[in-house]
């Protein structure tokens, strides 16, 4: 009696977990009556008709990560390189998702591996650092297309490793060297020109500062003659005015003439000076008559002060 009343509390609590189906808010269930899709199940609970209806599939709602392995691909410049990413993933149909494909996640990732083999095909090295961004953008977009009738959506892609091989690295160490060296000849001979176009510019501007110097000495040398000589010409002016005045005056004539005697006796003894010959005037020829004239001329010029 104990062991029918055990079979059948395990009977009626079979039926009723067959019964009630509770579906969690992170997934949804798809049904099947007889085999056939009956329908999804979102979160809540749930009756079915026991051993008609079954949970064919449970589907995870939430965004899910899948991790793409790391494989080889071939840039456009023939460089093998090896890439990683991730995909984000999320089931929008559970009915796509369970009956468009038989594995959704492992075609996601061949999916993946594909596009990215053939974007990349399609870029040089340096393109695919320096256009990741780009890369995952047109990878998303290839994968979102194709993956449509999966009931599935392509969030995001991410490139998370792109390793060029050992011989590549090598190669690129040597000509980031090389790059390195040709900027720093390029920065010397640069720095090079700018000093020697600074040394030329100093030696200019010195040859300018030193004509401008020696005009404006030559133009101050020039304004002191200008002004020596209409200072000279002045003094003689007045002193050729002051000798015509004295002139007009009785016996000026004499005085005049005691002057220029005078300074012809003082020129002459300068120059017996300093020339190498002797010259004497004529006039000087008959020292007596010199020695008479000059009596004279002494004699009338006592006359004239009297």
């Amino acid at each position: 009696m104990l062991a029918t009343l055990t079979f059948a509390l395990l009977a009626l609590l079979f039926i009723v977990v067959k019964l009630v189906l509770i579906v969690q808010m992170k997934e949804v269930c798809v049904i099947e009556r007889l085999g056939k899709f009956r329908a999804v199940m979102e979160p809540g609970i749930h009756f079915l008709i026991p051993f008609i209806d079954r949970v064919a599939y449970r589907h995870e709602t939430r965004e899910q990560v899948l991790d793409i392995p790391a494989q080889s691909c071939i840039s456009r410049d023939n460089i093998q390189i090896s890439v990683d990413g991730l995909v984000y993933i999320q089931v929008m149909d559970g009915a796509k998702a369970s009956y468009g494909i038989e594995d959704y996640k492992r075609a996601s990732i061949n999916l993946a591996q594909t596009t990215m083999r053939s974007e990349i095909g399609k870029l040089n090295l340096s393109q695919t650092f320096s256009e990741r961004d780009t890369l995952n953008e047109t990878i998303v977009r290839e994968i979102d297309k194709a993956s449509d009738p999966w009931g599935i959506k392509v969030l995001r892609y991410e490139l998370r490793n792109i390793t060029p091989s050992d011989n590549v690295i090598h190669t690129l160490e040597k000509q980031m060297e090389a790059e390195r060296q040709k900027r720093a000849e390029i920065t010397l001979a640069l720095a090079e020109k700018e000093s020697t176009i600074n040394l030329s510019e100093g030696q200019r501007q010195e040859a300018i500062n030193l004509s401008e110097g020696d005009k404006q000495r030559q133009i101050n040398e020039a304004h002191g003659r200008a002004e020596e000589i209409e200072i000279l010409t002045q003094a003689t002016a007045e002193g050729i005015s002051l000798i015509a005045n004295a002139a007009s005056k009785p016996c000026g004539d004499k005085a005049i003439r005691m002057r220029l005697l005078e300074q012809f006796i003082q020129q002459t003894g300068d120059i017996l000076k300093t020339a190498d010959v002797s010259v004497l005037p004529t006039e000087l020829a008959k020292l007596e008559g010199f020695f008479e004239g000059m009596d004279k001329v002494t004699q009338n010029v006592q006359g004239v002060t009297k």
